[in-house]
């Protein structure tokens, strides 16, 4: 239908009002994405043309759901804002649900279900008030897959089950679908493979019939796991191609990225480690292309935008009453009021000049204090700079040497030591990648705006991650790696600044730990905290550096057991992320021994511990 649509709005001539009802059909009903951004961009246009403000927001909220389902959370974002703000403008409420709605589940896909739960309680309450089945049966499934991914399943279940029945009362087979889908994901996470199969299998036959590719992408990776723990490995390996192949196809870079994550480990289990590391680095790829922190941040500031002009719409407002109500009091008193205004004004007048003196005293003493300030972090990041400034000429230098030798080799045809020079390569990439990332989160740190938002984190989840990442580094020295954290410990920190300082531990003890030596990371509780240990056998540290090593602006260069280079700015910021979380950090070393570095950090606690 959606195929005939497109044609007969491309070989006819309409009018306006009749091109504007037949692209609101094709945005509605469209499955291919791309295609649904195009059709909804023109029906913004015109509406825009014909000042249709109501086809305008059904514009931008197709827009919005197309930007989602490609994975671009931030364009979604703006969309659904901007649709929200048409609707309340001529007061839609239909459309003030629907794009509320929609704001929540794009806030569930980042990560913020506060605001997530927010945005989609309001569309259920108004879409309660209007009688509006699908639309309600749509928000009461979409808050019952955020109940799900939070953990919440008996209020997910809950959510499903009357969004289940509000589907098949009125037909609606797609909904059907992703709520059969839905369900069997809390199965399959509660362990109840069966009535998981059983859900998802009745929801990708519907869907593939619907060409909703999406959803099906989602549940075949689910359904990987199911078939992996019956002992099926070909059948979940099946699946999980299955599943990046859609997503591939279909431009969906959330699934290319949780197929990449479940073919790694499918093929780790297999002990075909080539292919899981092949498949890894396509996932870290994709999950740092989504979770990219400027687009999280610029996410958060269409909220606070738009809020932001809300509250501005209010004020005017207010203002322009007021205003009103002035006029009209100052028509009926203009005598009084004069007279009053004279005394008001010579009394004022003196008040302000006092008040004047005080404020530019004030002013005179912080603009002094302020100018010291600047100076003394001017010679600081003078300092650092002109010391960072030859570790970045090295590896940039080696790059053009390495340049003229590979060209050489080329020539030459000289395959191996091509390998040997990719491998060096390799190694001076890794080291500069790795100054940058501390110089950026140091330059973070200077600027004051650290993002602090505690949450609860899984300890063994966590540094088992962290194992798997340094692993392939740790090889390269011959290095063991391991962690002896087998038992569930729930932090209540902020996981971003947690996860970079136990990055910048382990790098550092793989720095200098010499070939053949051992790395072991270990966790003790004690009350509320949780003291977490990176212990190496490696060179250890003088005592008189010791002594100076967490001093404030303390950049000493260090050198590796291979010639790594350093500048000591990983554990400057290991101190301050530890400082931010409300933890301690202590380090215990002994030179040609090895080093012993222990994080502190708060313990997670439930409302009935506190």
């Amino acid at each position: 239908m959606t195929d005939s649509l497109i044609y007969q709005y491309e070989s006819n001539n309409f009018l306006p009002s009749q091109e504007l009802e037949i692209l609101k059909t094709i945005v509605y009903e469209i499955t291919d994405y791309d295609k649904k951004i195009l059709f909804a961009k023109k029906l913004i246009e015109l509406a825009a043309s014909e000042n249709e403000i109501k086809f305008s927001h059904t514009g931008y909220l197709q827009l919005g759901n197309a930007y989602k389902l490609k994975g671009n959370l931030k364009d979604a974002l703006e969309a659904y804002y901007r649709s929200l703000r048409l609707a309340k403008k001529i007061e839609y409420l239909e459309g003030i649900a629907g794009a509320s709605t929609a704001i929540g589940t794009a806030y569930k896909v980042e990560g913020n279900y506060q605001n997530a739960l927010d945005y989609l309680n309001i569309g259920i309450e108004i879409f309660r008030k209007t009688n509006d089945s699908l639309n309600l049966s749509s928000s009461l499934l979409n808050t019952g897959e955020l109940y799900r991914t939070t953990g919440n399943y008996k209020n997910a279940i809950k959510y499903f089950h009357e969004s289940g029945r509000i589907f098949k009362s009125i037909g609606y087979q797609i909904g059907t679908a992703y709520n059969l889908g839905n369900i069997g994901l809390v199965y399959a996470e509660q362990g109840n493979h069966n009535l998981a199969e059983k859900n998802l299998n009745k929801a990708i036959e519907i869907l593939t019939e619907l060409g909703d590719f999406y959803p099906i992408a989602v549940y075949d990776t689910y359904m990987a796991d199911i078939y992996l723990e019956k002992g099926d490995f070909d059948r979940a390996l099946q699946y999980a191609q299955h599943s990046l192949d859609i997503a591939t196809d279909h431009g969906l870079k959330e699934q290319i990225r949780d197929a990449s994550l479940k073919l790694a480990e499918l093929y780790e289990f297999k002990e075909e480690y080539q292919k899981a590391f092949e498949y890894q680095k396509q996932y870290l790829a994709y999950r740092d292309s989504i979770n990219n922190e400027e687009t999280v941040r610029k996410m958060a500031d269409l909220r606070t935008e738009y809020e932001v002009s809300q509250k501005q719409i209010e004020i005017d407002l207010l203002e322009s009453r007021q205003r009103m109500q002035n006029i009209l009091f100052a028509s009926m008193s203009t005598i009084i009021i004069l007279l009053a205004f004279l005394a008001f004004m010579y009394y004022r007048n003196n008040k302000r000049k006092q008040m004047l003196n005080m404020i530019i005293t004030e002013r005179k003493e912080e603009v002094e204090a302020q100018r010291d300030q600047l100076e003394a972090m001017n010679e600081t990041r003078e300092k650092f700079l002109s010391i960072i400034a030859h570790d970045l000429l090295g590896p940039v230098n080696s790059f053009k040497g390495f340049s003229t030798i590979m060209k050489f080799s080329i020539d030459q045809n000289d395959t191996e030591d091509l390998k040997q020079i990719h491998s060096q390569f390799e190694k001076s990439v890794d080291g500069l990648s790795s100054l940058l990332t501390n110089l950026l989160d140091w330059s973070v740190t200077q600027q004051g705006t650290i993002p602090y938002k505690p949450e609860k984190v899984e300890l063994k989840t966590l540094v088992d991650e962290l194992v798997n990442l340094f692993k392939n580094m740790a090889d390269t020295k011959n290095i063991e790696i391991k962690s002896t954290i087998d038992t569930d410990v729930d932090m209540w920190v902020d996981v971003n600044s947690v996860k970079t300082i136990l990055r910048n531990l382990v790098s550092n003890a793989i720095k200098f730990t010499v070939d053949g030596g051992s790395i072991t990371i270990s966790a003790q509780t004690d009350g509320s905290m949780v003291s977490v240990k990176v212990q190496d056998t490696g060179i250890g540290i003088p005592q008189e550096k010791l002594a100076t090593l967490l001093g404030e602006n303390n950049f000493n260069r260090s050198w590796g057991t291979k010639g790594e280079k350093g500048l000591g700015l990983g554990l400057q910021l290991v101190k301050e992320f530890t400082e931010i979380n409300k933890g301690e950090l202590a380090i215990e070393s002994v030179e040609g021994k090895g080093t012993s570095i222990s994080v502190t950090l708060p313990l997670f606690r439930s409302k009935t511990q506190q």
